[in-house]
């Protein structure tokens, strides 16, 4: 990723997260956090990593955010400076259940010595 690339995958994850937190109907999109942004580097495609409090919702909160990409492109147009505002995907991020997995594996491990 190029060096607007990083500006623009910063600025998106501060954006949607101050959309999620402050103007999400959906209360769901409140226990939600972004944790990484990634943009092509021509801009048109962005990938939104993020997890969330209520871990039982995944999939419902997963589909939601993905039948609203059109509300928050709209919003990102309005709120960043952009030519063409990219395409969004939700994606959710499992890389912290991952590092709790190993850390509960590492414990285990531990505790039998």
């Amino acid at each position: 990723m190029n060096l607007k690339g990083v500006r623009v995958a910063s600025d998106m994850q501060k954006e949607i997260s101050d959309l999620l937190l402050r103007e999400a109907k959906d209360e769901d999109f409140k226990t939600v956090t972004i944790t990484h942004v990634k943009v092509t580097n021509d801009l048109s495609f962005a990938k939104i990593y993020f997890t969330a409090l209520d871990d039982k919702n995944r999939d419902k909160i997963l589909k939601d955010l993905n039948n609203a990409t059109g509300y928050f492109r709209k919003e990102l147009a309005s709120r960043m400076n952009l030519r063409h505002t990219p395409e969004l995907r939700f994606i959710y991020d499992e890389s912290i259940e991952y590092a709790k997995k190993i850390e509960s594996i590492i414990q285990e491990i531990n505790e039998e010595e």
